[in-house]
């Protein structure tokens, strides 16, 4: 279930952004947060005679004598239309089609983010269903399947199956199907920790909207019997021989039942499905249930009964919600985009119930193989191992890919409908596997694990309007308690002036008048007294630098992490953070790259060393290995240079080559190779031809660079040639957890670097 609702209702379990946050998002930069990009080149008058006139006429032909062939020569097979009227945005009601376009293209995103599948999201602004279905009928030729989404019922029965009926390509309703499939993954593996039987399993539904109906006629298609699934609407039991408030798909689940409430229906049921509203179900309904009771409180943003509340009215139940903030939570982005992912790569004709069926059975065996550690780090301090906490998987499972569409792709060509033959489904899973960047996954499971064990981290630039939004964002996303060093009335001023309210749990400390300032001064005094410093040097220092504030502050536990570098170059930031921090090991920065196509790459060293020397280098790239691992990458490094491999020749080269015969007699556990080119490492196909002999067995995720100079060209300039996103640099090596943004860093960056901090003094 979608976990969103408007900004001003949310509390301060959900509260993980301000409405002021959403709406900039938005608006920065391109609005909105789609756009088209271009898959071929077209820059010579060649390339567009290729691509366009006359060239694209040869396509059009073939496609016209042999229509599969658009599946060839177009985007059709990997494109998918999500469709709208805008009648039941979220939970936020009949706003409209063109209210509803944020939401559409945030499923178009998450089309793409989960399982490569493009999209475009078509907002119809009509109410009528045969204006609807006309619309959208004609579409076809242009996609490979239809998402339809927020749109009302019972308009959206008649739409879906109108469509189905005039298609030949998917149509599929999220809200019903998406509900159904990830719920009934839970219920299996919930009926076998509870040794039940679906076929004799009594299942009560609360709501008989589009989500509602669509379980029970998915579980009917898994083996539950109907006369063992009772549903509730407001007016009570859907009761056979009941008028009041019935259409014909309320008919379909009515039954014969002398209970007419839902609190009498629930007297000796094994499964609750709650699909309706808050507090709904009571503590003295679940006391009623059978033993073992299966709670599925799936209402949102706040679900029937809270899992707290549940247990402790029945401390043997089971629960689930739609809550990303509580254990199992049923989350349709386990299930839309890798179904449509199975469903496009075999060429459905449509997404019939063999198919839902398998992503429910794929998504319940996932939730009982070990976690991998990637993903289990985020387990909101719990460890994710198959059970009453964990019968559905993590939305971030990298395994998903190549899990669930397999099992949809299989289920398509045994029941008829693949116009597309699965070959080998274990090559299949393997290309699934390689489209998406592990990374992505991985930094969110970060997030997770931030959010499950809160740090205090101190924003040392206090003051500044950008850290202190990044502050309230970090407060309000549940990472922890920011520390805001500063003047108190300088910050409550720039809060003022930014409309906005200081939570509660920010703390602001201003250094000049601190009560530790004597006790930071005596201990940091201690530490640099035979280095040239003064007491009174030492004094001024703790008064007047936030950075030695902050450094002592972490140093001496007073807080877990700190971030600075908002208002002072990296170097002049560092040597104040150095003043109470020391380095273990190696010190270095490393920069996270994530493209688009080609995944994240790590760079480094992007901070420190100006020219490292063979054992810097070599020591640098076992660190950034290990970075890579906890990303979810197989590591490959290369050490880069304008030499690849003695040509042409140079003094650089030299320590590269040192440093790769330093880690030849260590014998690490990871890909490396160098000196070479940056093209080299990053394309397999010219290594294979000009460089069979070169160890690197794909494309490098780590780049080791020569020099900073060379380090700062490529990380600066990317993102402005590019629409590749950079993180960092992430400086690694110290004692204590510090970061050090880039001068005049945005919000989104502040409070990425505040994250990586926190999760550094959790991961050690």
């Amino acid at each position: 279930m979608d976990d969103t609702r408007p900004e001003a209702k949310q509390d301060t379990r959900t509260a993980r952004i301000t409405g002021e946050e959403a709406l900039a998002l938005h608006a920065e930069g391109r609005p909105g947060k789609l756009e088209t990009r271009l898959t071929k080149p077209l820059v010579t008058a060649r390339d567009l005679s290729l691509a366009y006139s006359p060239g694209v006429a040869e396509p059009c032909l073939h496609i016209h004598r042999n229509p599969s062939l658009a599946y060839d020569y177009t985007s059709k097979g990997n494109f998918v239309a999500v469709v709208s009227n805008g009648t039941a945005v979220l939970g936020l009601g009949n706003l409209g089609a063109l209210a509803g376009k944020p939401v559409m293209e945030g499923k178009v995103a998450l089309f793409k983010r989960f399982a490569d599948v493009d999209g475009m999201d078509l907002c119809i602004d009509t109410e009528d269903v045969d204006e609807f279905v006309n619309c959208v009928r004609f579409l076809g030729p242009s996609f490979g399947g239809i998402n339809l989404e927020d749109i009302k019922a019972p308009e959206c029965f008649v739409i879906e199956q109108r469509l189905r009926k005039l298609m030949d390509i998917p149509v599929f309703h999220d809200d019903q199907h998406g509900t159904a499939i990830v719920a009934a993954a839970g219920l299996i593996n919930a009926a076998h920790l509870t040794g039940r039987d679906l076929a004799t399993t009594r299942l009560v539904i609360n709501g008989a909207g589009a989500a509602s109906i669509a379980c029970a006629e998915l579980l009917r298609a898994m083996g539950m019997r109907p006369e063992n699934i009772v549903m509730c609407d407001t007016k009570g039991v859907l009761w056979r021989g009941r008028t009041e408030g019935m259409n014909q798909w309320k008919s379909a689940h009515a039954v014969e039942t002398s209970a007419r409430t839902l609190a009498e229906a629930l007297e000796g049921a094994d499964v609750f499905f709650g699909l309706s509203v808050k507090g709904a179900l009571t503590q003295e309904m679940i006391r009623r249930m059978a033993e073992k009771p299966i709670i599925f409180a799936m209402a949102n943003p706040d679900p029937e009964i809270t899992p707290e509340e549940a247990r402790a009215a029945r401390p043997d139940c089971i629960i689930a919600t739609g809550r990303s903030d509580y254990p199992n939570q049923v989350n349709n982005v386990l299930g839309f985009p890798f179904i449509f992912r199975g469903a496009l790569d075999v060429r459905a004709s449509t997404i019939n119930d063999a198919m839902k069926i398998a992503a429910a059975r794929a998504l319940a065996e996932l939730a009982r193989e070990p976690v991998p550690e990637e993903v289990a780090r985020s387990g909101a301090g719990k460890r994710l191992v198959f059970g009453p906490d964990y019968i559905i998987p993590n939305a971030f499972d990298p395994r998903l890919i190549s899990r669930v569409p397999v099992a949809v792709a299989e289920a398509a060509v045994r029941s008829g409908v693949a116009r597309k033959p699965l070959v080998d489904p274990q090559r299949y899973a393997r290309e699934l596997t390689n489209r998406l960047d592990a990374a992505a996954n991985a930094l969110e499971a970060i997030h997770e694990r931030v959010r499950a064990n809160p740090r205090r981290v101190v924003f040392a630039e206090g003051e500044e309007e950008s850290v202190i939004r990044a502050a309230i964002a970090f407060r309000n996303a549940g990472y922890g308690t920011p520390i805001l060093v500063g003047r108190e009335e300088r910050i409550h001023a720039t809060v003022a002036g930014l409309g906005v309210r200081l939570p509660e749990g920010i703390e602001i400390h201003n250094a000049r008048v601190s009560s530790q300032n004597l006790r930071y001064a005596e201990w940091l005094y201690a530490r640099k007294q035979r280095e040239g410093f003064l007491f009174r040097d030492i004094q001024r220092l703790v008064n007047n630098d936030r950075n030695v504030f902050a450094g002592c502050m972490v140093a001496l536990g007073d807080a877990d992490a700190l971030l600075t570098g908002e208002t002072r170059s990296y170097s002049v930031a560092l040597e104040g953070v150095r003043m109470a921090l020391d380095a273990e090991g190696v010190l270095f920065g490393i920069t996270m790259m994530i493209a688009r196509r080609s995944g994240t790459v790590l760079v480094a060293d992007t901070a420190i060393h100006e020219r490292p020397d063979a054992a810097t280098l070599a020591a640098i790239a076992t660190r950034s290995a290990g970075v890579a691992r906890r990303l979810g990458l197989a590591p490959r490094v290369a050490f880069l240079s304008f030499s690849t491999f003695g040509d042409p020749k140079g003094s650089i080269p030299g320590s590269i080559r040192d440093a790769v015969k330093l880690l030849d007699e260590a014998r690490p556990d990871f890909e490396y190779d160098g000196e070479m080119g940056a093209d080299v490492a990053l394309d397999a196909n010219l290594r294979a031809s000009l460089y069979p002999f070169c160890r690197l067995s794909g494309p490098a995720n780590v780049l080791v660079m020569p020099g900073l100079h060379a380090a700062h060209i490529l990380t600066k300039a990317v993102p402005h040639l590019t629409s590749a996103t950079t993180i960092g640099p992430v400086l690694m090596g110290l004692s204590r957890p510090a970061q050090i943004v880039p001068t005049g860093a945005g919000v989104n960056q502040l409070l990425d670097m505040a994250t990586l901090a926190a999760y550094q003094a959790i991961s050690r």
